[in-house]
């Protein structure tokens, strides 16, 4: 009996992986790593390897991923991507850019939009402040959790 389960289980993984790589091809990203149901499943392009694993009961698996920019990343003011996307720093090509670095922000103001599955993401600022450093370019496919532009 368990043997059934473990067979429907690897299906359901199977279609989990497909979706994913669909949306790593559709994307242009390298990576995507999701958790559902304490299961976390990464496909990458680097490796051709999907890893698939239940999570350990201390977050020990998510310490192991590496840290693209570690500086910017335990930075207070740090500005993360909430979703795989990508990043636009103007509402429209050709714009002018919604800020720069040295722009003063107020909080809810909008920094940049962040572009998933044809939908235009704003990113609001969580805090006002100064914007002394932007780590993406426009038009660039970002990660969940990847560094976006620092706030002072």
């Amino acid at each position: 009996m368990s043997d059934k389960k473990d067979h429907k289980d690897h299906g359901s993984e199977a279609a989990w992986i497909r979706e994913l790589a669909g949306i790593l091809e559709e994307t242009g990203l390298t990576e995507i790593e999701i958790e559902k149901d304490n299961t976390r499943l990464r496909v990458s392009r680097q490796g051709g390897v999907a890893a698939f694993a239940a999570p350990a009961a201390a977050p020990v698996a998510a310490a192991a991923a590496p840290v693209p920019a570690a500086p910017a990343a335990s930075h207070p003011g740090t500005v993360k991507s909430p979703m795989v996307g990508t990043a636009y720093l103007s509402p429209s090509p050709g714009a002018d850019p919604f800020v720069r670095e040295g722009t003063q922000v107020t909080e809810g103001q909008t920094l940049m939009i962040v572009e998933a599955m044809k939908t235009m993401n704003p990113i609001a600022a969580p805090r006002s402040g100064k914007v002394t450093n932007i780590m993406v370019s426009d038009a660039q496919p970002v990660e969940f959790d990847e560094p976006l532009l620092i706030i002072e």
